[in-house]
């Protein structure tokens, strides 16, 4: 009787230096592809190859030209009007998860549908959870975004979320303006913490503007609390939609004695008449970051880039760094 025997070879285990070299990949969507190119040149790495498919019908259709296999990828697309880019983002990450990506990371500069974060009358839906939900049932493993309107909308998620502070990208600039007797101004109630944060950090006194709306984009009276005669203002928000709230408290400033009137504002929706307002209205300046590309430009709106801060964030995500060391603290 004659026997075989059979010998396998046990499989050797990854090494950690292995296991740490996979590889970064840096995909742009459509909407804020011009973003992406700088965060992957501030990474020192080149921007992957996508492309999408636009049918007849409206229909669309995104794909990865290149083999995102066992990397890390990291999905730049903000979410802001119209509802193709959320979707766009949404097939981004399917077809990263369907390509065996080891990591996908959605890089949302702009969290659209943010303002619908809870049940403010009867029968409205929550939209930003919804959105949370759609892109956990794509198959997303971290989401990276910058000032939520509401920072409890991370609670939203299962996942990692990495809430990034533009207070990183505007204090620096506030510092450069020296502005010799400077007021944070909160434009709500609502912002009130984000300006407490500003105001901490420069030492400086605060001032709220008590705002009474009549209904969405449309505000029936507005009060300010505290003393501005004679300061230099700084008004800062997370957004600018329609720039009514934002023209109507300069000009209450200014008619309450301010010197001048600054505004901050992360992100610029910019609907509407906004481009106009902001050029008629006693604002000496708005500035703004570049989570959302600019419709035109204007000599009152100045715009800073995210990119170098979006590079570091994602090299620590990465690394498994802290990434708190980059924000400003109370």
């Amino acid at each position: 009787m004659s026997y075989i025997f059979l010998f396998f070879a046990t499989p050797k285990k990854a090494s950690p230096n292995q296991l740490m070299a996979r590889q970064v990949k840096i995909f742009g969507g459509t909407a804020s592809k011009y973003l992406a190119e700088q965060i992957a040149s501030h990474y020192g790495a080149p921007l992957g190859d996508s492309h999408v498919v636009r049918f007849s019908d409206g229909e669309f259709s995104p794909w990865f030209n290149e083999s995102v296999r066992g990397c890390d990828v990291f999905i730049i697309q903000s979410t802001f009007s119209p509802t193709d880019n959320l979707f766009e983002l949404l097939l981004l990450i399917d077809a990263a998860k369907r390509a065996s990506a080891h990591y996908i990371t959605a890089v949302i500069p702009y969290f659209g549908f943010a303002r619908s974060d809870r049940k403010d009358k009867p029968r409205v839906a929550i939209g930003a959870k919804l959105v949370a939900n759609l892109l956990s049932a794509a198959g997303v493993t971290r989401i990276m975004t910058m000032d939520l309107h509401a920072p409890q909308i991370q609670g939203f998620f299962d996942v990692p979320v990495d809430h990034m502070d533009a207070s990183a990208i505007f204090v620096p600039y506030i510092k450069s303006l020296d502005l010799p007797n400077m007021l944070i101004c909160a434009p709500d109630m609502g912002g009130v913490h984000r300006a407490r944060t500003y105001a901490s950090y420069f030492n400086a006194d605060m001032a709220i503007i008590d705002k009474h709306r009549k209904r969405a984009n449309e505000i029936e009276s507005m009060t300010v609390i505290g003393d501005v005669r004679g300061r230099d203002v700084i008004l800062v928000d997370d957004i600018i939609d329609t720039a009514g709230t934002l023209t109507k408290a300069a000009g209450l400033l200014i008619d309450s004695g301010a010197a001048s009137v600054r505004a901050f504002c992360t992100h610029p929706v910019l609907s509407g008449a906004a481009y106009e307002r902001v050029e008629k209205s006693q604002l000496t300046e708005l500035v703004v970051c570049d989570t959302i590309p600019l419709k035109r430009e204007s000599e009152k709106i100045k715009q800073l880039s995210t990119s170098a801060l979006f590079a570091k964030t994602i090299q620590r995500v990465y690394a498994y760094e802290s990434i708190s060391s980059l924000f400003v603290k109370e």
